[in-house]
């Protein structure tokens, strides 16, 4: 099983309204367990690690803009103003990184034109470092997290205007 036939089952078993799944194959168990907000995966695989394939970094999730309920309150225009953007949210729990290194260039600014694909910053996550690419075309309006920061899964990083 490769990863994203891993993210697929997940979101399956999310949508289904299971509360536990767990799946045994030759050489994989999986156990996936859903909760009210969050979902646990466990993933066991008998192959020696050597044999392990190198997973793909997985992508951005993207959901349009809303305002947050702990949000403090904003004017009526800028409201309407943030439903225009796309956010680009983490995929996974760990440190947002803005460049690949210290010494090299920021992926992406403010102001900045983005294709899809492009990769907008890196997320570590447990010594594995994951490049976090664009689904959408646009500009990127805001930068919500600072460097080396550590993010949440499903938070928001980047705002991005689609026109």
């Amino acid at each position: 099983m490769d990863i994203k036939e891993i993210q697929n089952l997940i979101k399956f078993v999310a949508k289904s309204g299971a509360s536990e799944v767990k799946l045994e194959m030759d050489d994989i168990k999986i156990t996936i367990k859903t909760g009210s907000d969050s979902e646990t995966t466990v993933v066991h695989q008998a192959a020696p690690i050597a044999q392990i394939p190198q997973m793909a970094p997985p992508s951005a999730a993207i959901v349009p803009a809303t305002t947050e309920a702990g949000a403090p309150a904003t004017p009526a225009a800028k409201a309407d103003d943030d439903s225009k953007y796309i956010t680009i949210k983490s995929p996974i729990i760990g440190t947002f990184y803005r460049k690949p290194s210290p010494d090299k260039p920021l992926f992406v600014e403010v102001g900045q034109t983005i294709a899809e694909g492009d990769v907008l910053c890196i997320i570590e996550a447990m010594k594995l470092f994951n490049e976090i690419e664009s689904e959408v075309s646009g500009k990127i309006v805001k930068i919500l997290v600072d460097d080396s920061s550590p993010v949440e899964f499903d938070q928001p990083l980047f705002l991005v205007d689609p026109s």
